[in-house]
């Protein structure tokens, strides 16, 4: 009993004896009402002490209640921790086994003895869904998968691995969907948007790339980051564009190659689409004329080749050969520029006008298979076979094949055997490049489909 309630009752029965001596002979009458009339007299002292104990009573009881309530309330708290603290540690146990041990057996039995303790274990169940996702059994991965999203229908762990699943099963428009209701409930949430932009990337839903990539520009928080995804932009803006061109939709790809532009006016897959489109509307001196202006700017012997096609085929490799002559003069010991003059005059059949320039080349010790094969053919035109059998060799001992073209990426370092806007392997835009022989890259000549 507290001090303050020992005062109180103390300094209660005090007024109590000192009323009950000013008034000993004090009665009161007191009426019972049920179950029959009565009547009785007491001392008011008498009824007063009885109104108290009553009370008292009244209060002990609640008082007894509120001491079992919390009493039970603790007991209940303690076996929930000490649950929780048991189950924390088996769980830890089931991980040690599956990422230290990689002892997949031991982990899930582990993790059933936990889902025996606390059937509701959601982060049980989505170990156990991945380690089935591992051995491939999709079934029992999404049955455990499914228990915990129906536990939570917003757990956003749930609703993830069943994305994973599906992305697994390759069942992409599914894989949407659970990423979509992660969305409804959190629209900046950036790894379902990066999840949604990879999956519409499989569906080739260009339209919609762009719009979620709108998206995460807007919540990406880090400079850096948010620099990276106005680039990414700019090239699924390009994608867009080349989808639309592929299927024929002219003016559609002409306003997305365009828009691009004038984002990143250097973007040069764009403006090699953007001649495409002029090319199928029939404007191809306006899209000779496109391509001319560009490489003046920018210097791509991507553009340049394909200049390079564009007008030998309108019959006007004279206005091709002063485009190149123009590039000489600003870089004369430039090997690449010669080395494209002189294949450039070998295939208009100027014999000697190739296998002087050709033969004029400084390699800097750069290794070009190309020109060893280009002078072999040279010097069998010329009647002097020993030599182009020498040459010959050399393209042959260099253990590539002569006049394949390979592309490397100037980002990544990856070779492909095509030419593409963006590189297969570390998806940059416009990181292609021509490579002529050992340490030696160019940008890449581009064929008349966009890729």
């Amino acid at each position: 009993m507290g001090k303050a309630t020992l005062i109180i009752i103390v300094l209660f029965l005090f007024v109590l004896a000192v009323f009950f001596i000013a008034n000993h002979d004090v009665t009161t009458t007191v009426k019972i009402p049920w179950p029959v009339n009565l009547t009785y007299e007491t001392h008011t002292i008498v009824l007063i002490l009885l109104s108290g104990a009553i009370g008292v009573f009244t209060s002990f009881i609640f008082v007894v209640v509120r001491d079992t309530k919390r009493y039970v309330d603790r007991w209940q708290y303690q076996k929930r921790q000490k649950r929780e603290a048991k189950v924390q540690e088996l769980f830890s146990k089931a991980l040690n086994n599956l990422y230290a041990h990689h002892n997949m057996d031991e982990a899930k039995a582990v993790l059933q003895d936990i889902l025996a303790e606390e059937p509701e274990h959601i982060n049980s169940l989505l170990k156990l869904g991945d380690i089935a996702l591992t051995e491939e059994d999709f079934q029992k991965a999404r049955e455990y998968y499914q228990k915990a999203r129906e536990m939570n229908p917003k757990n956003f762990d749930a609703l993830f691995a069943l994305e994973r699943l599906m992305e697994k099963t390759g069942r992409w428009s599914d894989a949407l969907r659970y990423v979509e209701e992660v969305l409804d409930t959190d629209d900046g949430n950036l790894t379902a948007l990066y999840k949604k932009r990879d999956i519409l990337e499989k569906l080739d839903k260009w339209d919609e790339i762009v719009l979620v990539q709108k998206a995460i520009l807007k919540n990406e928080r880090a400079e850096k980051d948010k620099n990276r995804e106005r680039q990414n932009l700019v090239g699924y803006k390009y994608e867009y564009g080349r989808h639309s061109l592929e299927n024929g939709e002219l003016e559609k790809a002409k306003k997305a190659f365009r828009t691009v532009l004038r984002l990143e006016k250097d973007f040069i897959p764009a403006l090699l689409g953007l001649a495409e489109v002029l090319l199928r509307e029939g404007e191809t001196e306006e899209a000779i004329n496109l391509l001319e202006k560009s490489y003046e700017n920018v210097s791509s012997m991507i553009i340049l080749s394909r200049l390079e096609d564009l007008l030998i085929n309108v019959g006007e490799p004279a206005r091709l050969i002063r485009t190149y002559k123009n590039s000489l003069s600003k870089n004369p010991h430039d090997p690449v520029l010669r080395f494209f003059l002189g294949k450039l005059y070998y295939r208009l059949e100027m014999i000697d006008d190739a296998f002087e320039i050709l033969s004029s080349i400084d390699t800097g010790g750069a290794v070009y298979p190309e020109l060893h094969q280009l002078m072999g053919n040279l010097y069998m035109k010329r009647n002097q076979m020993d030599r182009a059998v020498s040459e010959f060799k050399k393209a042959l001992d260099i253990h590539k094949p002569p006049f394949i073209v390979s592309y490397r990426c100037s980002n990544c370092g990856s070779t492909s055997s095509e030419w593409s806007g963006r590189c297969a392997h570390c998806k940059q835009w416009s990181t292609l490049q021509f490579s002529l022989g050992e340490g030696s890259q160019v940008q890449a000549p581009f064929s008349p489909v966009v890729g």
